[in-house]
């Protein structure tokens, strides 16, 4: 009996299913032999009725789904209230097995309930409260999927983007798979780094920190490997650190076009919420995210998008982890969603977020900072006339509309005028990262962000140029107060 005997005869891995992981960890640690019994077909949820004293149903508690899960939960009810004969307490007790016996693992106590239905805590209502985190996390989800624009699967991760890096790395590759990186600035090479740290065979494709990837050239290195060794093709729609924005669109056409089956996976922690993002219609098989930038919401969470293609590849990835394992985080279990605890907090700072991004619709947030970012390209290019200050990406069309890297030349230090900024007006730039460090500041408009912001960070910016001598052309912040006059009508 092998592994491949149990996907045949069981079906494989299953999120609802601990023993077909127990099974696949049993194989892979150089088992040899083993023996499977199926139980339980059919199975129904686990649920018991509570009576009156006189034998009457009262109420009705039943797990959520079916499996062997329900058969050691407890129910409990005494009446230890103020007015015994109208509340009662009820105590849920879930046991576990440790040592050949039965322990208690959790304990829920639902206090002073009736069943008078005019009652605020009538039974039904107040304990079925308590699953508003499952509506909740059921939501995020749908949302999740809304904002990438997919009908794939998504995750949700108490993580930064970092953690999204490996979570999709984990997820789809094994250890000595090759991949390719697509370079355009800082963070797709530290995607990459994060794969070689993990036993990945990373190529970086080599690009500039001043122009976006170039699609055409990551066609006719897919047309190169004509062994199919590239597994995964990796990205970011808009790097931070340069400032550029990618045409994931155009990319996604080249590896289709060079009929190369690849995995597409994009970084979008910079401009989900902010820019178009068409994961399904772009042929992206992998996206991710993270809580901090467009979605408004503290660091601390992140997010991945995965099709069926990427699922598929995922049954076969020699890298996956307890942690990251879309499968595990598919179970039917609240808590799987989060393998553990759940981010209460964030999770309702998100709600509050996405419902704000809503309410606003997505295509005026596109707008909304599509026109911020004109605003601060057009103080920048009027400041350029100085002939000290240049956009780190030199083709318009390739500037984000997220955040403006902005380079000083002529041996004026960027930090000195942050400083300016940041100690006289409390404004805090972005500073340069990585081989524009000591180079360049950022201006950051993305998220959480609006006209009065912008021209505010835009003024304090040109006061500090004067104050500095730093040559620069006049009238920036008018230039950028034009630009938004001349396309928001009264």
């Amino acid at each position: 009996f092998s592994f491949a005997d149990f996907e045949r005869a069981f079906g494989g891995l299953h999120a609802d299913s601990p023993a077909s992981y127990a099974v696949n960890h049993f194989f892979l640690n150089g088992g040899a032999s083993a023996w499977m019994v199926r139980v339980a077909q059919n199975a129904q949820a686990a649920n018991v009725m509570l009576q009156t004293p006189g034998g009457a149903d009262t109420l009705l508690v039943e797990a959520v789904a079916e499996g062997a899960w329900g058969n050691r939960v407890v129910l409990g009810v005494d009446f230890a209230t103020s007015s015994p004969a109208s509340t009662f307490n009820l105590t849920v007790t879930e046991l576990r097995e440790q040592n050949g016996r039965l322990v208690v693992a959790r304990t829920e106590t639902h206090r002073n309930l009736s069943m008078n239905t005019d009652s605020a805590n009538y039974a039904p209502m107040a304990v079925n409260a308590d699953s508003d985190m499952v509506r909740l996390t059921d939501g995020l989800h749908v949302d999740m999927r809304r904002l990438f624009r997919t009908s794939g699967h998504a995750y949700i991760y108490i993580a930064n983007g970092h953690g999204a890096w490996e979570a999709v790395l984990s997820n789809t590759l094994s250890r000595g798979d090759d991949i390719l990186v697509l370079e355009s600035g800082r963070f797709a090479t530290g995607w990459g780094d994060a794969a070689t740290a993990m036993g990945v065979n990373v190529e970086v494709l080599k690009g500039d920190i001043r122009r976006a990837v170039r699609p055409a050239e990551v066609e006719a290195r897919l047309r190169q490997d004509t062994e199919r060794r590239i597994r995964l093709v990796l990205v970011v729609q808009v790097d931070t650190a340069s400032g550029v924005v990618n045409d994931i669109a155009a990319i996604g056409k080249a590896i289709r076009a060079a009929g190369h089956d690849a995995l597409f996976a994009v970084d979008a922690v910079a401009s989900l919420g902010c820019m178009p993002f068409e994961m399904d219609a772009w042929g992206v098989d992998i996206a991710m995210s993270a809580s901090q930038k467009g979605l408004m919401t503290p660091p601390g969470l992140a997010f991945v998008a995965a099709n069926d293609r990427a699922r598929r590849r995922h049954r076969d990835a020699g890298l996956r982890t307890p942690y990251w394992d879309w499968t595990l985080r598919e179970g039917q279990e609240h808590y799987r969603k989060y393998s553990g605890t759940a981010p209460v907090h964030l999770l309702y700072a998100l709600r509050a977020a996405i419902d704000l991004l809503t309410a606003e619709t997505l295509e005026n947030s596109y707008r909304r900072h599509h026109l911020l970012a004109q605003a601060v390209r057009q103080a920048v290019a009027t400041w350029t006339e100085g002939g000290a200050i240049a956009f780190n990406i030199t083709a318009p069309a390739e500037r984000a509309d997220t955040v403006t890297t902005i380079r000083l030349d002529g041996g004026h230090d960027p930090r000195a005028l942050q400083h300016y900024c940041s100690e006289k007006c409390g404004v805090a730039l972005g500073t340069g990262i990585g081989d524009l460090s000591g180079k360049a500041f950022r201006i950051a408009h993305m998220g959480h962000v609006n006209a009065p912001m912008v021209l505010g960070t835009l003024g304090v910016v040109e006061m500090a140029l004067n104050a500095l001598g730093i040559p620069h052309g006049r009238g920036g912040c008018d230039a950028a107060i034009r630009t938004l006059s001349d396309n928001v009508p009264a």
